[in-house]
């Protein structure tokens, strides 16, 4: 018998930390593949012990009930936020768990994203999909990133669902002024400088010490004067190779300057939104492109990241003229609303677990599945 472990933190309110209904989604496709799945917690994860303390789903009564199980082959790693992730008691059980011969982890840490746009800028084949990016310094020079690119974004490297994103705008005329806006919970709120030093010393006031970057701004196609993006899933499957789940899309609020759903934007059907952009012909190709493309991204991806990785879901632009810009890479993603990708995706980690607890124990750790 399969078992996988649901690797979390410790709550004292709700047992353990995540999204509970998840967890639960996934526990019933294991079971009806015969697969048995737990949550763990960091806390109670020992590898050299024979047994550890685990919490398995009662269907009848709705909760969770702790439970003595043998050390799981396969570790899904759900630690749900940087900040526990970065704890030191949390660091030291996913080295050991990446040290292990006796269990299989992946991806074991979230994603820095100067990191992601350095690894796909030095391949050929994704080189194509990243706009042009820089690590932030309070004192590195702006005016000529802003000639090149009227609009920039500012991103936080450890942000998340564009929490702390900031945007750039220089206007036209012999006299250009700085428009700054900033990311809110569900809107955004602009500030005008007459000067690119009064901005500069606004904004650098408002990173303070933490690490960004600033990006081009890539023009994308509207509907109804609202941008759009695509939201992509890709997932390794039972034959340990790299594939696409699904695509979604997401419209930006209004008065947001990202599409992320928890910032106020909506769920759409891609093909429909690109079809009133480019017609029927031209969405079939870019919807094409958008699945090799997601692919080829999660491939140079984990080959830079020295991890074995299993999933990941992907913000995907597309401009006025069609072009495929890639924006965001989430190593632990959230579940997909669409009903169809996110049956697929429940299955397709069940299958790569299987995948994972079927292969040759003696395989080196360094090769990863394309």
């Amino acid at each position: 018998m399969i078992t996988i472990g649901i690797l979390t933190v410790p709550d004292p309110a709700r047992k353990f930390k995540g999204n509970h209904d998840n967890f639960v989604e996934i526990v019933k496709t294991a079971r009806r593949r015969r697969v048995s799945a737990y949550v763990i917690t960091t806390r109670d994860l020992h590898l050299r012990h024979p047994r550890i303390l685990a919490y398995e789903y009662d269907q009848k009564e709705n909760r969770w009930k702790e439970r003595w199980i043998p050390v799981p082959q396969v570790i899904y790693n759900r630690i749900p936020s940087r900040e526990y992730e970065q704890r030191p008691e949390v660091r030291q059980v996913i080295e050991e768990c990446l040290r292990s011969p006796r269990t299989r982890l992946y991806n074991p840490y979230f994603f820095n994203k100067w990191h992601l746009f350095q690894w796909l800028s030095s391949s050929k084949s994704t080189r194509r999909h990243i706009p042009e990016t820089r690590k932030y310094t309070s004192s590195m020079p702006l005016l000529p990133l802003l000639k090149r690119h009227p609009v920039l974004y500012l991103k936080p490297e450890e942000g998340k669902a564009g929490m702390g994103i900031m945007r750039i705008r220089r206007t036209g005329g012999s006299q250009p002024a700085y428009i700054l806006t900033i990311q809110q919970k569900r809107s955004s709120e602009s500030r005008r400088f007459e000067s690119l030093a009064a901005m500069r010393q606004h904004l650098n006031a408002m990173i303070g010490g933490e690490d960004y970057i600033v990006q081009q701004g890539v023009p994308l196609a509207t509907l109804n004067d609202s941008p759009f993006d695509l939201r992509v899933l890709v997932q390794k499957d039972g034959q340990g190779k790299w594939a696409l789940t699904g695509i979604g899309a997401r419209v930006a609020g209004e008065s947001s300057i990202t599409t992320h759903v928890p910032r106020g934007g909506s769920i759409r059907k891609p093909s429909k939104l690109l079809q009133a952009c480019f017609g029927p012909v031209r969405t079939k190709m870019i919807l094409a492109r958008a699945g090799r493309a997601s692919v080829s991204i999660a491939r140079q991806i984990e080959r830079s990241s020295g991890h074995m990785l299993g999933e990941m879901s992907m913000d995907l632009g597309v401009d006025r003229k069609g072009k495929l810009w890639f924006f965001e890479a989430n190593s632990r993603p959230m579940k997909f609303d669409e009903p169809k990708i996110r049956r697929k995706s429940l299955e397709r980690l069940i299958d790569f677990c299987i995948f994972l607890h079927r292969q040759n124990r003696s395989r080196p750790r360094a090769v990863y599945y394309a």
